[in-house]
């Protein structure tokens, strides 16, 4: 029978596992001390069909979980049975993907008797901050964008959050990879209309990402990825020739600049001092350049992930284990997975 030593380390050794996308992941953390973080992905071979198909995702976990595993181990120069915990991402994402980490935490788990620990993705991207400051302690204000959520937060403490506002429609992420379609440009998405944009100027009118005469602070990007659909096959019918890197730099602008603006205003009316984001899309340097700047105009100290850390990893799966862990939070052997999950 699984009785897994419940004891509680003040300082655990805490195995993270990631599948929930295309990146099979692995890291291992002694406290809040990174120790390692291993990425094997199947993004070339999802490139050849312009995104994710999740069979040939779930198939290149079942590959390379085992091996990812044992390169984090061995990275972090640390054997499994000095393992406290097996921390693992059970939603959201795809539900064969997530399956396979899944299992394999299990198994994992159950041989050496220790807790298994499952992890909220969209927590994972709020806690990958503590990796870039070990003493950073709540409350603060945290940006969340990534492919499938958008939203600002008022991180009151390690485990709870309060929504001050969100998208009503699409996420950021969702909306620069269908820009990029459009555009013509390659999978990821995001990452290539940030480079495109930096050769164009902000000349397109976009509608502004935040919904206006709203009771309630809301961002909407479906509206906005219409416009820009609207931009360039209105542009095409009249025969003229639009400059597609304009429109990615007008898109970026008209998406992250209220994102931003709001993110620090939800800080100095709440009184905090620090910002934190994560997701996806908090990779993007002009998000990122932007928001640093912002918070020195008000006084406030930004925290922002390593852009290795803001896509999907382990390394953050890891730290939500140990915030997990340390409140006693374990998971049964019996846990599914789930595509969807809420988001705090």
């Amino acid at each position: 029978m699984y009785a897994p030593n419940t004891k509680i380390n003040p300082t655990p050794i805490i195995l993270g596992i990631e599948s929930s996308c295309d990146e099979t992941a692995a890291a291992v953390i002694c406290g809040r001390k990174l120790l390692s973080s291993e990425i094997i992905s199947s993004a070339t071979e999802q490139a050849k069909y312009g995104g994710v198909v999740p069979e040939i995702a779930s198939r290149a976990h079942t590959e390379a979980v085992d091996e990812v595993v044992r390169r984090a181990l061995k990275t972090a120069n640390v054997s499994a049975n000095r393992l406290d915990a097996v921390a693992v991402t059970y939603g959201a994402g795809l539900l064969g993907a997530l399956l396979v980490g899944l299992s394999f935490a299990k198994g994992l788990a159950y041989s050496l008797n220790i807790p298994l620990v499952g992890v909220n993705h969209i927590r994972g991207h709020l806690s990958a901050a503590y990796l870039v400051d070990s003493e950073l302690k709540p409350p603060f204000v945290t940006l969340l964008a990534s492919g499938g959520h958008t939203a600002i937060l008022h991180t009151v403490s390690y485990l709870d959050f309060k929504v001050l506002g969100g998208t009503c429609d699409d996420a950021a992420g969702e909306a620069f990879d269908k820009v990029a379609r459009v555009l013509g440009l390659e999978y990821p998405g995001g990452v290539n209309v940030e480079r495109l944009a930096r050769e164009g100027e902000n000349t397109i009118k976009l509608p502004s990402a935040l919904v206006k005469n709203s009771t309630r602070m809301q961002f909407s990007y479906s509206g906005l990825k219409t416009a820009v659909i609207n931009a360039v096959h209105n542009a095409a019918q009249r025969g003229e020739e639009v400059g597609y890197a304009d429109v990615a730099c007008s898109f970026q602008h008209a998406a992250i600049d209220p994102l931003v603006k709001k993110t620090v205003e939800c800080a100095k009316n709440l009184g905090v001092g620090v910002v934190t984001a994560g997701g996806g899309v908090i990779a993007n340097g002009y998000l990122r350049d932007s928001l640093t700047k912002a918070c020195q105009r008000a006084g406030l100290r930004c925290v922002l992930p390593e852009k290795r850390f803001c896509t999907d990893n382990a390394a953050m799966i890891a730290s939500e284990g140990l915030t997990q862990y340390l409140a006693g939070n374990f998971s049964p052997l019996g846990l599914n997975a789930c595509a969807q999950i809420p988001l705090v």
